[in-house]
């Protein structure tokens, strides 16, 4: 397996700060479709012996200098070695076309992640958990789903991105009538695409904000759109995903075996989120019938928003003290 040579930044170009009690370094694993993926290894300093080690990325079109970098940065500071990466197609990691997804080689992106962990020098193998940000939460699980290697699994204000793409935000265009005209659509835009010779893209986050927008847009402009959360190779940042860059969505529910996950489960979500229903819902279908429901646990953060899970807000929403202490009694 040969990876492809990736061009890697080497400065500190994070949207949090660098932090003093770990080291930092970039680095690269390859999928098993041949797509290498950039990451950022994030190591406690002072350590000696194999740690416990998390991989970590999302939100759905954010890269590892937002959201996912604060998030194993924090853990590494806490004694894990973490790695933070780019999915495929999306910042630096490789894939072609870019600004694709996929619920197949996104979940693969995890287990490439935890293969790079397992066979790491600086890590215990059995000692590895995963963590996944808005719709990289919803690959998280569908992850642990498939790898046993995987001993703990946080999703952090979870997208279901199956869900929303076949059903719509809360379950509103739920209808064969709704799902046609979106098919109808794709199927008219990939032909246009090809004759076009490009990719359209979907747009990202709006450029600006009104009154009468719903609040979730707001939320989403206030990170992605202002210092707070911006980086210029993010996708909701900028131009956003392919129009069909989600296409096969529609049709692949990934949490379709959720409530055979064996492995410790832990999602958090904002009670003020406009998705919090999704994280509601895939608690309530993991445990359902499940032989394996004691060590699954929904957390729901008073009064948060969904990008209060992302970077903390204005009132550090993100709960790093119950994720150490959950990892630290799953990864023991």
């Amino acid at each position: 397996m040969k990876k492809a040579d990736l061009v890697l930044t080497r400065e500190w170009d994070k949207t949090f700060p660098k932090s003093d009690k770990v080291n930092h370094s970039k680095v690269t694993f390859i999928n098993r479709y041949g797509i290498t993926l950039a990451a950022d290894m994030y190591v406690p300093k002072n350590t000696d012996g194999e740690l416990p080690a998390i991989a970590v990325s999302g939100p759905f079109g954010a890269v590892k200098e937002q959201c996912s970098g604060l998030y194993a940065q924090t853990m590494a500071e806490r004694g894990f070695l973490a790695v933070a990466f780019d999915p495929s197609f999306t910042g630096e990691s490789g894939g072609e076309p870019r600004y694709m997804a996929s619920p197949d080689i996104n979940t693969e992106d995890f287990m490439a992640a935890v293969d790079f962990l397992s066979l790491n020098e600086k890590v215990d193998p059995n000692r590895i958990g995963i963590l996944g940000i808005c719709g990289w939460g919803g690959m998280a699980i569908n992850a642990a789903a498939l790898d046993i290697r995987v001993k703990a699994t946080v999703a952090s204000t979870m997208y279901d991105m199956t869900r929303v793409n076949a059903n719509g935000y809360f379950d509103s265009e739920d209808s064969e009538e709704a799902r046609y005209a979106k098919k109808e659509a794709m199927c008219s835009q990939r032909l246009d695409d090809l004759r076009n010779g490009e990719y359209k893209l979907g747009g990202g986050v709006v450029e600006t904000v009104t009154e009468d927008m719903p609040f979730f847009v707001k939320d989403y402009y206030s990170y992605y759109k202002t210092e707070r959360g911006y980086h210029p190779r993010s996708l909701n940042s900028n131009g956003g995903w392919n129009v069909i860059g989600c296409e096969s969505f529609m049709n692949q529910p990934i949490l379709k075996y959720s409530n055979e996950i064996r492995s410790a489960v832990l999602l958090i979500h904002g009670e003020m989120a406009h998705s919090c229903y999704f994280s509601k819902d895939a608690y309530a279908n993991m445990i359902k019938d499940s032989k394996y429901a004691d060590n699954k646990e929904l957390m729901i953060i008073p009064g948060a928003v969904h990008t209060d899970l992302y970077d903390g807000g204005e009132n550090n929403a993100i709960p790093f003290d119950k994720l150490e202490s959950f990892y630290k009694e799953y990864l023991k």
